[in-house]
């Protein structure tokens, strides 16, 4: 009988299959996402490589007079990294080495030797070159060899370390140009291609995607972020888009071996290309400033001081006498805005206010005490030197009984307050629990708590007695020249 059952579950379960089968053969195969298949570079190569050169740089070096032995440097035998130096330049340098040029024995004759090498691109058909600052920095020497293998010797026109943009020309007509780009266009994820000379080898192309926009490292530029493979030799090199445009110069790796570790950087083409203009010009670039020190924003500090969220450029030192003094700027402000552009973070103050034209007015908004200030300043040209600012005079060494928030305070003497040019104010004369888990130290000067202007220790006693023990409270403290907002518990 088990035998039956079994045999009419099968039959049963044959004829289902059928069905289901029949189904299947009459509706057609079932829809399956395909996966998106890799682009084609191929025409993109034709169209950039053309217009992309090979770099290289040489240095005048004087050599002993004697002759040199096989064990000499770069020599066989000698330091291996001298050989590496040798074919490929001081891009090879080990981090923290630099890239420093070969000594100058006294006597003996004066030659021309490799120095580095790099890449660049056409930006115009009568030969304008688009590389990095640091690929002909103190070259004596520069030739360039393009796509089609003519070598020709090329001239400076001008350089910019800050944003390490060069221009250079040869004397060439009809050169293949690459387009150039907008980088704003750019979104992450999206495919790009970095074309050059790495390590030497010419007319090399490598792929991949953007990994962030307007990735800040503390440099004057935001750059573009992506996982392209770039090695020494890819600087000045154009990063290109999938329209075969320019958007960027490949220009900086992020790695702790010195080679490729997934992360490079690009500077901007529109950033680079206003550079440009100024260098053809005039050979140098100007720039505008304002005269202060800035911080970023942290959250704990924006709730603190009353700002709905952490934003702007935090003023942490007002140069004396120079422009945003002038205008009324404050150490402790906030800068929202400078001349109607939104400073979204810190970095990108320093950018607006380069951008402008020296003499020129500009409506600056900041945030202070829990309102918006509008000031005009007038903006003056960045100097070669940052300018010195005065120090205040030497701490108290008193350690009188402390506050909530483990401080210690007195009065600020006429003549502090005439040195610190501040119409209140206290000075730390002992921190201890909170205040200095928090990093403040004595000598250092009290200006603000939270929204609230310090005009004396009584007056700041009081305030911190009122404190919330239950959250942070931010201080505007004053150490040197430098202001900066620290936020501070008060211990229960």
């Amino acid at each position: 009988m088990m035998n039956s059952l079994l045999s009419s579950r099968g039959l049963r379960f044959a004829r289902q299959l059928l069905l289901a089968g029949a189904a299947f053969v009459a509706a057609g195969p079932v829809a399956m996402s395909q996966p998106a298949s890799m682009p084609d570079f191929t025409e993109i190569v034709q169209k950039v490589d053309p217009a992309v050169v090979h770099i290289r740089t040489t240095a005048s070096v004087r050599t002993g007079a004697g002759p040199r032995g096989p064990g000499g440097p770069g020599g066989p035998g000698g330091d291996p990294y001298e050989l590496f130096r040798w074919f490929f330049g001081p891009d090879f340098a080990p981090p923290g080495q630099g890239q420093p040029r070969s000594p100058v024995p006294p006597g003996g004759e004066e030659r021309m030797v490799p120095r580095g090498v790099g890449s660049g691109f056409f930006i115009s058909q009568d030969g304008y070159i688009l590389t990095n600052h640091h690929v002909i920095d103190g070259a004596d020497g520069i030739q360039v060899t393009t796509m089609d293998g003519r070598k020709l010797d090329a001239t400076v026109v001008g350089s910019d370390q800050r944003t390490d943009v060069a221009l250079i020309k040869v004397d060439i007509e009809n050169a293949d140009i690459l387009h150039i780009g907008d980088p704003d266009d750019l979104k992450k994820g999206e495919w790009v291609l970095a074309f050059g000379s790495p390590f030497g080898l010419d007319s090399t192309v490598t792929a991949g995607i953007v990994s962030a926009i307007g990735r800040d490292t503390g440099e004057y530029l935001p750059f573009i972020q992506t996982d392209v493979a770039v090695n020494p030799g890819n600087s000045g090199g154009p990063l290109v888009n999938l329209k075969g445009e320019a958007v960027g110069i490949n220009s900086q790796i992020v790695s702790r071996s010195g080679g490729f570790m997934g992360i490079s950087l690009a500077i901007p083409i529109d950033d680079a290309m206003f550079v440009v203009e100024q260098l053809r010009d005039k050979g140098h670039v100007t720039r505008g400033r304002i005269g202060v020190q800035i911080g970023a924003v942290s959250d704990e500090v924006a709730k603190a001081i009353g700002l709905p969220r952490p934003e702007g450029a935090m003023v942490n030192s007002v140069e004396r006498d120079g422009p945003a003094d002038d205008a009324g700027i404050q150490p402790g402000d906030v800068i929202l805005s400078f001349n109607g552009d939104k400073v979204e973070r810190v970095s990108d103050l320093p950018r607006l206010v380069g951008g402008t034209k020296p003499d020129t007015r500009a409506k600056i908004e900041v945030w202070r005490r829990g309102k918006t200030v509008e000031l005009s300043v007038k903006v003056a040209e960045m100097p070669n030197e940052a300018p010195r600012m005065a120090r205040p005079d030497a701490p108290s060494k008193a350690e009188p009984a402390v506050d909530a928030l483990g401080l210690a305070v007195s009065d600020l003497s006429s003549a502090e307050r005439r040195e610190l040019r501040v119409e209140g104010g206290v000075k730390v004369d002992h921190a201890e629990g909170p205040a200095a888990q928090a990093g403040i130290q004595p000598g250092d000067v009290l200006l603000v708590l939270d929204e609230t202007e310090i005009t004396g220790a009584k007056q700041f006693q009081k305030l911190v007695d009122g404190l919330d023990d239950k959250r942070s409270h931010a201080l505007l403290v004053r150490r040197d020249d430098i202001s900066q907002w620290v936020p501070v518990q008060p211990a229960r």
